[in-house]
């Protein structure tokens, strides 16, 4: 289906158009409609499915619909979306920036580690859309530079990111500014018990929209499995990167210690590389990622965070260092690499202690990944089970797991009980496995 076919106005189609896209994704053909119709709607959607345009597009229309936007200065936010991420929050704002360049209408982002007052100048001038993360929003609300009495539409991205990082207070505080009498979207990665409960409260009859099991890694990258012990891991990841072909690495590490202590280690065995997670300054991250994204990239090294606010085309390798601790973040790190219709390959570094996590990860896409060096454990008694329910799922029947949407438990915060809000609401080919390593020199 194209994007003509789903009654947008001709301003964003030929912004559409001058992006380069012509062909609406599944979860696009299925949430802009109802979307554009006024209904609430609860997605699931894999990271990299084109969610990001199945709410602006249809928003900036709705908005459009509304009125044109006022010239003054200090026009109300009428749209306010919510990230969990300094990086996705600000590609959501380009996401804006770039459909809406021929409406008129106007958007900022806020979010924290740089200074405010840019960000409160900017809302001051006024805006119609506001792209934030929650603690930054709140602070400034706190200050009084923020009011939401007037927002209509309300969209919440990651939303399963935003609990497992603890935002769950901060949103409710924020929800419950906001008018009841609204729109909101939530997109959310998986679909756990908590998020279900959150939309029975926050949504009205919503629309819900399924695409691509998250438990179903891309279909486009090849998966490998690398037994190692962990203090030899360093070593083997400089001699991956020097034999194989690689022009775009992205390195998942499980802490911020560990993303630094590697960065100097490859520094050592000759490779450019840079680390981006939760304590460098946005400036510094903002500058690591351009390079990134140049012709002559480092290996860059990364926390989750990159999991889902990176929107980076062109990466040829994934490696998993560390193993991560919930299988669901497995599946957001490879999918990483394989977009846009490339192959991409995903290696996964195993040391004698994370068998356990590679079990999980293999019960939830029922696969077994292909084993690249080293081997695979014998197995004990307890075991035989899981290996038979792997057995039985592979061959490609990821997609056979019980629902369209993987539900998990998401740790809220226990310690203290949640503050009242709102109440319920009615009304390019594959990397070549040989050659010699040239793009981190």
């Amino acid at each position: 289906m194209s994007f003509a076919e789903l009654e947008l106005s001709e301003n964003l189609l030929r912004a559409v158009r001058e992006e380069g896209y012509e062909i609406a994704t599944p979860i696009q053909r299925e949430a802009i409609p109802p979307i554009l119709a006024g209904r609430d709607l609860l997605g699931c959607a894999q990271t990299g499915t084109g969610k990001t345009a199945a709410f602006a597009l249809p928003t900036l229309q709705r908005l459009l619909i509304g009125g044109q936007p006022a010239r003054e200065r200090g026009r109300p936010i009428r749209t306010l979306v919510l990230a969990p991420t300094r990086e996705l929050a600000a590609q959501i704002g380009e996401s804006f920036r770039g459909y809406g360049r021929f409406t008129g209408l106007k958007h900022t982002v806020i979010f924290g580690g740089v200074g405010q007052m840019p960000q409160v100048r900017a809302i001051q001038h006024g805006v119609d859309v506001l792209v934030a993360t929650p603690g930054r929003l709140l602070d400034l609300m706190n200050q009084g530079f923020v009011r939401l009495d007037r927002v209509e539409i309300l969209i919440l991205d990651e939303a399963d990111q935003m609990l497992d990082m603890g935002f769950i207070h901060d949103l409710r505080r924020i929800v419950a500014r906001v008018p009841r009498q609204r729109q909101t979207l939530l997109f959310s990665a998986t679909m756990p018990d908590e998020i279900r409960r959150l939309a029975d409260q926050w949504l009205a009859d919503p629309v819900e929209v399924r695409v691509a099991p998250q438990a179903t890694p891309a279909e486009r990258v090849a998966q490998s499995v690398i037994f190692v012990e962990k203090q030899a891991k360093p070593q083997l990841l400089a001699r991956y990167l020097k034999d194989e072909s690689v022009t775009r690495t992205l390195v998942f590490t499980r802490t911020k210690h560990g993303a630094d202590k590697l960065v100097r280690a490859l520094t050592q065995h000759g490779f450019r590389a840079a680390a981006i997670h939760g304590n460098k300054s946005q400036s510094v991250r903002q500058q690591v990622l351009a390079q990134f994204k140049s012709q002559h990239p480092p290996v860059l090294v990364a926390t989750d965070i990159a999991a889902r606010g990176l929107d980076i085309d062109g990466v040829s390798h994934v490696v998993n260092y560390d193993l991560p601790l919930t299988p669901e973040i497995y599946v957001h790190r490879i999918g990483r690499t394989g977009r846009a219709g490339a192959d991409g390959i995903a290696i996964t570094l195993c040391a004698g202690d994370e068998r356990g996590m590679l079990r999980e990860i293999e019960r939830l896409t029922r696969q077994r990944l292909p084993i690249a060096g080293g081997s695979r454990p014998r197995l004990r008694a307890g075991q035989a089970a899981h290996e038979l329910d792997v057995a039985h799922g592979a061959g490609g029947q990821a997609t056979a797991l019980a629902g369209p949407c993987p539900t998990r438990s998401v740790g809220l915060p226990k310690s203290r009980p949640a503050p009242s809000g709102r109440g319920g609401r009615r009304g390019r080919s594959r990397p070549s496995g040989s050659g010699r390593f040239q793009g981190h020199r």
